[in-house]
């Protein structure tokens, strides 16, 4: 698989990147360029990953400066990179922004077709239900944010029109799978804010009933498992201590954004909380 083209001992390439916003006159240079930043998205250096690499393609998706072929070859670059070693843990969650910001282009003018966007929603809720990395911010070296990351990608997904209902339950299915996540960790980054986005989202397409989200949470509680020690069991505490405060930010979320379509899922929402052990 390519390197980075980026040397980490030039600042100089990064600080002429970052000072011009990016700006590639040449047309012809921007397609290959785009292509070779993505083996930097895996840099351990934030410099190269985040401040270079991803603020770069990021800069060019939303500017509308790469074409189709240059998009689909990013989205197929970004799988395979998905089912690479990962070994320093920033692959897959830069991996996935750049392909939320795939995403995004599709969700304002569609380029993709139906098949196209039904694999790419199949990708998203399985990088993100396969996060086992749980790190946030680390001191020098930034961001990994794994599951943040990964729903900023259903986000998108969310976002569009055109998805169908069976698209959105399995976005869902994998924000279930993560809200009280396999290893009992209690999170404390944002991550709850960035799960609940998608989720709003997927209820202003007005595609679920009440009954439909209450049988959503009431799956999510499930995993609590209250056999046991319960209250004298650290790890199910903070699988409840995940479940609440999802809960809560959901409900705070609808508060201060009130619509109507979201009132079913608010419904369901107060009904799990008032449930909860």
């Amino acid at each position: 698989m390519a390197a980075c083209p980026l040397a980490t001992n030039d600042p100089a390439t990064f600080d002429r990147l970052r000072r011009h916003d990016f700006a590639i006159g040449d047309a012809a240079r921007l397609r290959p360029l785009a292509l070779a930043l993505v083996p930097c998205l895996s840099s351990p250096d934030p410099a190269v990953r985040d401040d270079t690499a991803l603020a770069a393609l990021t800069e060019w998706m939303r500017g509308d400066r790469l074409d189709v072929a240059t998009l689909r070859e990013l989205r197929a670059r970004g799988y395979a990179r998905l089912e690479s070693n990962d070994a320093e843990g920033f692959t897959g969650p830069f991996t996935a922004l750049m392909l939320a910001e795939v995403a995004r282009t599709d969700r304002r003018m569609a380029w993709m077709d139906d098949v196209e966007r039904a694999t790419m929603v199949e990708h998203a809720a399985h990088h993100l239900e396969q996060v086992r990395d749980y790190r946030g911010h680390v001191p020098g070296e930034g961001w990994r944010h794994g599951v943040a990351h990964g729903a900023d990608w259903l986000m998108q997904l969310a976002l569009n029109p055109a998805l169908t209902r069976p698209q959105l339950d399995r976005l869902l299915a994998a924000i279930a799978s993560q809200v009280v996540p396999a290893s009992s960790h209690a999170y404390a980054e944002g991550e709850y804010e960035r799960l609940a986005r998608p989720v709003l989202f997927i209820a202003r397409h007005e595609a679920h009933a009440e009954d439909d989200w209450r049988q959503w949470l009431a799956g999510i509680a499930a995993r609590l498992d209250e056999t046991g020690p319960a209250w004298r069991d650290r790890d199910w505490l903070a699988r409840r201590h995940d479940l609440l405060v999802f809960l809560a930010v959901l409900n705070l979320q609808i508060d201060l954004a009130p619509d109507p379509a979201l009132l079913p899922l608010q419904q369901a929402v107060q009904a799990a909380a008032r449930a909860m052990p």
